[in-house]
This record gives C-alpha cells, structure tokens and sequence, in this order.
C-alpha cells in the first residue's frame, strides 16, 4: 500500500491580521480534508497592526469566506475607500487622486489615454481624473456600490476599506475558529529542526509542551522567528530604492464627514498618511532617518495632525526588502515576515492574501517537492518586485527642490524592470505588463499623469480623427460621469444608512 504523505498537521506562528487571515482561508479552503490547523500567538505579545487601508481585493478575500460587505465595515468601524489621493507629491502645490477605477472609453482597439494625449497635443487641458467615476465619487464625497452590469467603462469602479486592523483580525480569528482551527496562546522558547533535513521538528513553548507539525507558516512579523530565526532565509535589502526606513502611527479623533478616501501628503523627509474610520482618524509618518531625526519627524507629525491625538505616536524601524526564501524547508513566511514595503500603497493586506493564495495553489505534501518551493519563491520575488517599481515611481517623478530627501529620491537609479516600463512609456506611451503585477495599466496610468510624466506623443493613428469631433465626445464622457455623481448619496449617507457603528 503506498505511504499516506499528506501534510495533516500545519502550525501558524503569530496571530494579528497575517496569522488569522491565513488561518481563516486555510482552514476554509481544506474543509473535511483532514487538515488540522494550529496558530500559536502570545498575548503577552503585540502586533504591528497599524495597516488600517486596503486595496479592492480584500473584498473578494472576505467574500471567500462567507462575508458581506456591510457586516466587515460595522463588524471593523471601516469606511469606504475610493483610492489614495496624493497631495505635494509632484510639488507643494499638486494634488491628485489614485483611483480603484479606468479611465473613459476605449475606441477602435486604441486605449483611452491616446485619446486624451490626442486632446493634450491640439491644446486641450482636461485632467485625466475628470473622466474616472471613482476619482469624481472621491472627490464629492460621494459613494455608491458599483453596478453589477455597468452600462459602460465609464461606469466601472471599485473599492476597498478603510478598517481597524485589530477588529478585522478578530473577525478572522473568530471565521476561523468557527472552521476548527485551534488556538494555543503561548511564547515559543525553542525551535526544534531535524538534523538530517534541516526541516522544523517542533516548538517548544513556554509552558514545557512541544508542538510538532508537518508544515510551518511563519506570520511571526518582521521577527521572521522562524524563517530568520531557525531556518536563515537571508534578506534582501532595498534601501539604495526606497530611503524610508522609520515610521510613526498615531490615532486621532474621527473627521466627520469621512472622506471616501486615503491622503497621503508629502513631508520634509517622507509622507503623512490620513486614514478616516468611523470611530477615529489613523495618522502616521514614514520617514527617512538619514534625512530627520526621530526627534524632529515627531514634532513634524504632531504639528501636522494639531496635537490632537488618542494617543501618542508610535515608532516602527523597518528595513525596505524582502526575505530570500519566502519559503524555506517546511516553512512558509506571510506577512512581515516575508518581507516590508511601506504602506504608500496599502500593499501589505494583499500581499498577505496573496501569499495565502500561493500556498493553497503550491500546498505540498510532508516530503515538501523543491520544484513548489522554487515556483513559490519565483511568484513571491517577483510580485515583490513589481510593488517595489510602482512605489519607488512615486518618490523618483517629484520635482521638489526643498529638502535632500526629495532630490535624493529623484537621483536614485531605477531597477532595470523599472527602467524599461518608463521608457516605453514615454517614448510610446505603452504600457509594459509584466506577471504577478499586483497593479494594472490604470495605476500606472494615474501615477504618470498625476506626476506630469506624459509621453513625447500619441498613437499616429489618431491624426486621422477630428478633433472638434474627439473633444465633444470626450465632453460627453465627463458630462456623463458628472451626472452619475450627482444622483449619488454622500459618503457619510451611504455609511449612516448601511454600516453605522454608534461608539
């Protein structure tokens, strides 16, 4: 008879949003197949849990699990989130939206954006956000669910929450538990590895008990206890590209009406971050400690957001990067612990989900193949990768002169992945996609134009069209979005009518 060589036992090293999400999906994605599951945190030990933004796919990640949209944002305190709006970015003065949403229409296979560059070449100087729902919705202060069968592109947006970390990973927890995944709060004293393969044995706690498994998930956090800890995966550091290395969290009272949106706004040696929930207000700077000191950046923050705090600001050390081996021998890192980009983009909740979705894709068996962990390794660097790009394109187009910081972040030199997308973009004005791209050609889209970074021309085969006649139907566009925001309720009505939390 062959040998059973299915992993049966799977143990999840720290708990917090990573470590119950991962838990949560697991055990939901493995109902009756015999897996158990394990997550060991201590309560004697806090987590980072200042990630309160997300992106739209941590909507499809709840809804996997039998979640509702309404029931997350009352069950979390959220509000909606629309996109990141970005304020002296590109200069003191600049301001403008990220949007979860496209851009107009495409018109005889030729992308919108050529059409708008047309316009820009005969004189016209429309902002490209006027023709996004999401981006005219965020700046109303008005919020809709989206159509589930939009007439057209113009009526096509998405959108993510603003949430508290600690409340979403409670619901995870109690989702998961809920599914049989069983809790053991206690420190981990020791890990055991096998000496013959290198591979975890077993944990030994605080208590004196030993839990061994088949398989470990380190969410353990940027201790990496486990994959750095035991296994020494390496890190990769991406400093030379992202100089921010301190960040500094801090909750302040609610903004009423809360605007459907993150701001972040550009600072002496980084960024400031303004995240509405329903029962108070995130605040933080990510800084770098080679351009202000800690000191300095502090009184920075505070000054900014009037004093006006629930608490007093927290300091975070990170170092910008990635872990070598997302997975190694029998362990799998998710979370911090496989790596950090700062929050600019609210990346870290995704690449929590997706890490979660590599491992149910790639799930081995106790012999744990090499060629899983090669492929897992592969996704994982390059996803990684990817994200990096798109926030080191944020720092590298602003045309600030007034502090080091800024002209520092324009004088880096761009990874060569970076390097081609750029140049393609402005030669051409195309749109390099590349695999594991976590944002789409409307991300990048935004970016570029919100920083005035536009292609030396358009499509050639635009000069064929007339533009009197393009103009009136790009107006047309607008006048269309224009009149879909103003049926919509505002964004604090949408909040009161569905997902009111009374605190």
């Amino acid at each position: 008879m062959p040998t059973d060589n299915r992993i049966r036992d799977l143990v999840i090293v720290g708990g917090g949003t990573a470590g119950w999400m991962t838990a949560a999906s697991l055990a939901n994605h493995f109902q009756g197949s015999g897996l158990k599951i394990t997550l060991i945190e201590s309560s004697a030990i806090g987590t980072i849990g200042v990630g309160e933004a997300t992106i739209p796919t941590i909507r499809r990640f709840y809804q996997s699990l039998g979640l509702r949209d309404l029931d997350v944002l009352k069950a979390t305190h959220g509000t909606v989130k629309l996109g990141i709006r970005f304020d002296g970015w590109l200069n003191k003065d600049s301001s403008f939206i990220h949007p979860f949403g496209v851009y107009g229409q495409d018109l005889r296979d030729i992308p919108f954006h050529q059409y708008w560059l047309r316009l820009r070449a005969a004189g016209e100087k429309v902002d490209l956000g006027d023709y996004s729902l999401a981006v005219a919705l965020a700046r109303g202060g008005r919020f809709t669910t989206p159509s589930p069968n939009p007439p057209s592109t113009l009526s096509v947006f998405d959108w993510a929450l603003h949430f508290d970390a600690g409340l979403f990973a409670q619901l995870m927890r109690q989702t998961a538990e809920k599914l049989g995944v069983q809790r053991i709060d206690a420190k981990i004293e020791k890990v055991e590895l096998n000496p013959e393969n290198g591979h975890i044995a077993g944990l030994l706690l605080d208590s004196g008990a030993t839990v061994t498994g088949d398989l470990f998930v380190d969410c353990s956090g940027f201790r990496g206890l486990l994959i750095e800890g035991a296994m020494s995966a390496g890190y990769e550091d991406w400093g030379q590209w992202l100089l921010c290395d301190r960040a500094l969290a801090a909750q302040g009272y609610a903004i009423t009406p809360p605007p459907p949106f993150t701001r972040v706004t550009a600072h002496n040696a980084g960024w400031r971050w303004t995240i509405p929930l329903q029962h108070r207000t995130g605040h933080g700077y990510v800084y770098s400690s080679r351009h202000i000191s800690d000191s300095d950046a502090e009184a920075e923050l505070l000054s900014a957001v009037g004093g006006d705090l629930k608490m007093a600001p927290r300091r975070i050390t990170f170092t910008p990067g990635r872990r070598r081996q997302a997975w190694k021998g029998n362990c799998v890192a998710i979370g911090l612990s496989s790596g950090f980009l700062e929050p600019l983009e609210s990346t870290s909740i995704a690449l929590i989900e997706t890490g979660i979705d590599k491992l149910k894709q790639l799930f081995p068996q106790r012999d744990i193949d090499p060629l899983l962990v090669d492929e897992y390794n592969d996704w994982s660097r390059r996803e990684m990768e990817r994200v990096r790009d798109f926030i080191i394109l944020h720092y590298w187009l602003n045309r600030r002169e007034d502090t080091a910081f800024w002209r520092d972040c324009r004088a880096i030199d761009l990874p060569d992945t970076l390097t081609r997308k750029v140049q393609m973009w402005k030669r051409r004005g195309h749109m390099v996609r590349y695999r594991w791209e976590m944002f789409q050609p409307a991300s990048w889209l935004a970016i570029y134009a919100g920083f005035d970074f536009l292609p030396d021309g358009y499509d050639p085969a635009l000069d064929g069209f007339d533009v009197p006649s393009l103009s009136r139907g790009l107006a047309g566009m607008r006048k269309a979005i224009a009149d879909t925001v103003a049926d919509c309720p505002t964004h604090q009505e949408f909040i009161d009518r569905y997902a009111k939390v009374v605190v």
